[in-house]
């Protein structure tokens, strides 16, 4: 696709068209609060997982795309609130992210906390807004949300946060690092695929392929950034190479080395991009799955 740079860069500015208008309002006694969690979700990021979900929706013959902002806007705050919490002290305990300070770091370690916490509940609010007053039938809504709403949590991402801290600093087994790879990373984009789907009135067995592939693309998504950790350069990655060397963290390229990961990246692609095309027509989707995969920062 000759134009993919051009329709990427358009689609992201067409999304924060879309998530400015869910973001809250800058007033009150309290605004200090909202302020704190609109400089989060306004950090510059990609919008991968609402663009993900949006061209799944029309992937799968979606055609009334009010009914989709919402959980698209939803997503991103959900998204928006793990990065803050992620930058947190008793976390990562990063100063910078995208090149600007941390949430905590501007406005406090609790307004971390609470931009974060703000941010998690202001997802939820817009989903249920939108599953009683919104457009679309109340049903695929309600997967919608529910999915997005597993995939956030306990069975999701948080489960898969939760085991990443629980053995920072500890060697893994391939069983531990593939559990967090599949959780941490995986769940939000298995969320994007299937509440794109499930929204634009998707099959069950089509709903088992958009989850397959999901789940392929994060699983990738995540080689990519330990192989990146070891062949990238500072001013590619905008962020210090060989750190988890340095952090002696156990990751896929240590425990398969690099030519395996390499292998594994472009066969994990390569299937997912199959199972794309086997549900329908999206050449922008194909390549925005290929471009994740196979960046270079």
């Amino acid at each position: 696709m000759n134009n993919f740079k051009t329709e990427l860069e358009q689609e992201v500015g067409f999304i924060n068209d879309i998530i400015e208008k869910f973001l809250p309002d800058e007033t009150g006694i309290d605004k200090k609060i909202m302020e704190a969690m609109n400089y989060s979700v306004n950090a510059g990021g990609k919008r991968i997982r609402p663009m993900l979900m949006l061209e799944v929706y029309k992937l799968c013959g979606g055609n009334n795309f009010l009914e989709v902002y919402p959980f698209m806007a939803a997503l991103e705050f959900i998204h928006s609130y793990s990065l803050v919490h992620d930058d947190l002290p008793a976390m990562d305990n990063d100063d910078y992210r995208r090149g600007r300070l941390t949430t905590h770091k501007v406005f406090g370690e609790d307004f971390g906390i609470l931009a974060g916490d703000g941010l998690l509940n202001h997802a939820y609010e817009i989903m249920a807004k939108a599953l009683i007053e919104g457009e679309g039938e109340i049903d695929k809504k309600a997967k919608a949300m529910e999915i997005i709403a597993r995939k956030a949590g306990i069975y999701g991402m948080v489960g898969g946060q939760a085991v990443d801290v629980e053995l920072t600093g500890k060697p893994l087994t391939e069983e531990q690092l593939d559990f967090i790879f599949r959780l941490k990373t995986g769940a939000l984009i298995e969320a994007a695929f299937l509440a794109g789907g499930y929204l634009a009135g998707c099959d069950d067995e089509t709903a088992s392929k958009l989850e397959k592939a999901a789940a392929l693309i994060g699983f990738a998504f995540q080689i990519r950034d330990d192989i990146l950790d070891v062949t990238g350069s500072l001013e590619e990655l905008g962020k210090p190479v060989f750190s988890d060397e340095k952090n002696n963290k156990t990751t896929y390229v240590t425990l398969y080395g690099l030519e395996k990961s390499e292998m594994d990246v472009e066969s994990m692609s390569n299937e997912a991009v199959n199972i794309i095309k086997s549900i329908g027509n999206n050449e922008f989707l194909e390549e925005l799955v290929c471009n994740l995969i196979n960046r270079n920062k």
